[in-house]
């Protein structure tokens, strides 16, 4: 039984709150995947040990893949550098994409899974959003993010080649 979405996200604890029940959540229902978005993701809390440890451990699973979709992912490095470590050991299941240069929109801040979740930040500023777990809603986010992965590249090598 998935534990109820949190209350609305109004505050950076909650925002944290939110983005570790949209993994659990995901995870609980049996998500094979899972993509989060956002211009740079410098907001996101994913230098939280427990949200790496789930998310290692969902990833021990077969066929599982988390993808991040950014306009930009230099702010990874500095921001969560926890998290940019971790996920060398799991190159083989999580996929990082870029939006191309033009495109018109700035990206949501978002996580959804192939499940009835998804977390939603709608202001970044005040951190303001909601989670919810709403096949309805997560179907209408995954298919706005399916648009956006088909005109992108992939990005966020975990090893730079160099010369």
């Amino acid at each position: 039984m998935v534990v109820p979405a949190p209350p609305a996200i109004d505050s950076r604890a909650s925002h944290a709150a939110a983005v570790a029940w949209g993994f659990a959540a995901a995870i609980e229902l049996g998500a094979r995947r899972i993509v989060c978005s956002d211009d740079d993701f410098s907001v996101w809390p994913w230098d939280q040990a427990d949200t790496l440890d789930r998310l290692s451990a969902w990833l021990r699973l077969p066929q599982r893949s988390l993808v991040l979709l950014a306009r930009d992912f230099e702010a990874v490095p500095r921001c969560h550098p926890r998290f940019n470590a971790w996920r060398r050991d799991w190159t083989h299941a999580i996929s990082a994409w870029q939006v191309p240069v033009d495109w018109p929109q700035a990206l949501p801040t978002l996580l959804v899974a192939d499940r009835a979740v998804s977390v939603h930040l709608v202001d970044r500023l005040h951190r303001r959003g909601r989670a919810q777990s709403d096949e309805r809603a997560a179907q209408q986010w995954r298919e706005t993010l399916d648009v956006v992965l088909q005109r992108s590249e992939p990005a966020f090598a975990v090893r730079t080649l160099g010369l």
